[in-house]
């Protein structure tokens, strides 16, 4: 089983960043704003949200969830949006589906990541059910959500350091499985908790 690409780095027209941005240090509290453009499971969002939690725990750093329409007249210091493209819910049916390309992609503007980052839900999912076995669909929702949390913390610590490197193992490697994706554990490598927590500055992406 071939692991995927994690993420891409789009060029962004606007300038949008987290006020930690200035100091590169990791904020006590980052609200996560959800984008939906197709249908999406509650239990698969849910899940998501718990296993990005737990594999940022060692970290200190707080995520607060919030959907795109509970946002109109709020202000939050330290955000990131986070937009789900296709259909963030798992179908019995396999669909046809090409498999080249990113699970996920973060914007930049003059080569510096901003604060946008993009999955593609059904690149997540059709990665999942390549690891599953068919006694895994009873729970697919909970395996789906697993899978879109580590596609999700791996793309915010690109947020957060500023930094286009990948790790060496762990959630921040540059390749993940779909058994990677849905395995019972995936956390941060020690070298890039360290990294967070110090506050690494690496805003280069490379050209190569």
């Amino acid at each position: 089983m071939r692991p995927v690409l994690i993420c891409v780095f789009l060029t962004a027209c606007l300038v949008f960043t987290m006020a930690a941005n200035a100091t590169h240090s990791i904020p006590p509290g980052l609200t996560v704003i959800l984008d939906f453009k197709g249908a999406h499971s509650d239990p698969s969002i849910r899940e998501m949200e718990r296993e990005s939690g737990n594999i940022l725990n060692t970290t200190g750093l707080k995520l607060d969830w919030r959907l795109r329409n509970q946002t109109a007249g709020q202000a939050y210091p330290d955000l990131v949006v986070m937009t789900f493209n296709g259909v963030c819910k798992f179908d019995p049916a396999p669909r046809n589906y090409d498999q080249l390309g990113p699970l996920a992609s973060t914007k930049t503007t003059d080569h510096k990541i901003q604060s946008f980052g993009e999955v593609d839900c059904d690149h997540v999912i059709s990665s999942a059910r390549s690891a599953m076995a068919s006694a895994d669909y009873k729970r697919a929702d909970l395996l789906v959500g697993r899978a879109l949390g580590r596609v999700v913390v791996h793309e915010l610590v690109h947020m957060l350091t500023h930094s286009a490197e990948h790790g060496h193992d762990g959630v921040f490697e540059a390749a993940l499985s779909g058994k990677q994706l849905i395995a019972p554990t995936l956390p941060l490598a020690a070298m890039d908790v360290d990294r967070l927590m110090s506050g690494f500055e690496g805003d280069q992406i490379p050209t190569d």
